[in-house]
């Protein structure tokens, strides 16, 4: 059973979920981070505060302080005769309070960031809401947030709005990282349609075990392999060192015979330079931003995997919003999502050519790196991995139900049918 605390000064008491994933340090640390958050905001995306009031909800069981906080940390203002903020108008409608939401961001170096998600919410928010609101918003990297911690912290309510990688969730929750299993999408039309297939089982299970809204599914280039020694197709990787960002990664390159290197987005060139991996799985244009293309000769262009992340909301921080802000969200957040898609295509082609020092690079830096043909025997081995080692090991670290989620959405898109290990 779950442990019941006191809160202070009131008569009622608490009942408090534990969470496995998280060791005795780090829920102090997240505790004292939702103190902060609470109280005074998201400090580095937020240069001011702002008022703000928690909705009331009528009665109903106590929640944990950062849960209760949510609204508040979301900043919903302040109305002159006290009313709470659920039922609030709209800011700059004579109140004269501003109504300024706080986001925690995607990567902030990468272009999904600095192009579409913070020119979204600190100049297209404002201009479409005639001023009404605004928002500041700061990338999870440089906001002392760690990744893998996102969801959880959304959850609480210690973030009230923010971005979720989906492979952060391979440990914890890899039940939800289904539709972007290593060799299941190569190209971005299969992702797409893996992604409508699992998103209303995802958006569902989100809101009702996670207090999150999911407002928004974003994705990266495709992920493919950048290679110091010469590569001619899977069957090179044999041994060598390979950066992946995921269990599911390390599948794939462990069934191939590679030696899968857990490596941070932030840690490739280092590691690279220090001689820990020979390889790297990520972007085709972010490893051009990081400068791949002088550290490896060869790219081979097979999407390995894409990169998805999620958008959304603590559901107290949706719930306390003007109504008239959620519509906007709601109408303008799937405009967001498709051009986030439309620019991942194109820059997956682009980091190919930029990598490869092609005519039609215009974005990147030129590099001269050799790109290797996906051949028709690969194509078929990156389907037989995918049924023989990706999802058997996806299976076995899914507990619960996962076998049954698979056959419910993307087993019958894909014509794959999963079956309940050992």
């Amino acid at each position: 059973m779950a442990p019941k605390i006191r809160a202070p000064h009131a008569r009622v008491s608490i009942h408090c979920r534990p969470h496995a994933s998280l060791r005795p340090g780090a829920i102090v640390r997240w505790a004292l981070l939702a103190l902060a958050l609470t109280v005074g905001g998201l400090q580095a995306a937020v240069p001011a505060p702002v008022p703000a009031q928690a909705a009331s909800h009528g009665p109903g069981p106590v929640q944990s302080p950062a849960r209760a906080g949510a609204a508040s940390a979301a900043a919903a203002p302040v109305r002159p005769d006290g009313a709470s903020a659920a039922g609030a108008r709209p800011a700059g409608a004579g109140t004269g309070a501003p109504y300024r939401l706080r986001i925690v961001g995607n990567l902030g170096a990468l272009s999904q960031y600095a192009k579409r998600e913070a020119p979204f919410w600190t100049q297209d928010l404002p201009r479409l809401s005639g001023g009404r609101f605004s928002a500041s918003i700061v990338p999870f990297d440089r906001a002392g947030v760690p990744g893998i911690e996102m969801l959880r912290l959304i959850e609480l309510g210690v973030v009230p709005l923010g971005t979720v990688l989906m492979s952060s969730l391979t440990a914890q929750y890899p039940q939800y990282t289904a539709p972007d299993l290593p060799g299941l999408n190569p190209t971005l039309a299969d992702l797409r349609s893996a992604v409508q297939a699992f998103r209303p089982y995802l958006q569902a299970a989100l809101r009702e075990r996670h207090h999150f809204e999911m407002l928004a599914v974003y994705v990266y280039p495709a992920q493919v392999l950048f290679c110091q020694k010469s590569l001619s197709g899977l069957s090179d990787l044999v041994g060598r060192r390979v950066r992946v960002s995921s269990a599911a990664q390390a599948d794939f390159i462990a069934a191939l015979g590679g030696i899968p290197v857990y490596t941070g987005f932030g840690q490739i060139v280092a590691s690279l330079q220090a001689g820990d991996s020979e390889c790297a799985v990520t972007g085709t244009m972010s490893g051009n931003t990081l400068g791949l293309h002088r550290m490896t000769r060869y790219l081979y262009p097979l999407p390995i995997t894409w990169g998805l992340s999620f958008f959304g909301a603590n559901d107290e921080a949706w719930n306390a919003m003007p109504q008239d802000l959620r519509t906007l969200l709601l109408r303008e957040l799937p405009k967001l999502e498709e051009a986030v898609w439309r620019d991942a295509e194109t820059e997956t082609a682009e980091g190919v050519a930029c990598n490869s020092g092609a005519a039609s690079c215009t974005r990147g830096e030129k590099g001269s790196m050799v790109v290797v043909p996906v051949s028709d025997a690969d194509e078929a081995r990156r389907q037989r991995l995918l049924r023989e080692a990706v999802l058997p090991n996806w299976l076995r670290r899914c507990s619960g139900n996962c076998a049954e989620v698979w056959n419910a959405t993307l087993g019958p898109a894909r014509g794959i049918p999963a079956t309940r290990g050992p």
